[in-house]
């Protein structure tokens, strides 16, 4: 299976040329909207649809 970096460079060669010998993802920001639902469908959502795991340390903004 090809990784998405090897396409997008497949697709669009002047990046490959740009960006050879260093990295072409980053870290980044990422943000959601949740259309028409709720801060509180969405918190009902995840506790009742998910078996709580140890290691988890997802968390919310208030």
């Amino acid at each position: 299976m090809q990784d998405l970096g090897s396409k997008v460079f497949e697709s669009f060669p002047d990046l490959k040329k740009r960006y050879w010998g260093r990295h072409f993802w980053a870290r980044g920001y990422f943000c959601v909207t949740s259309g028409e639902l709720t801060e509180e469908m969405i918190k009902n959502y995840l506790e009742h649809h998910f078996e709580p795991k140890g290691d988890d340390n997802f968390k919310t903004e208030a």
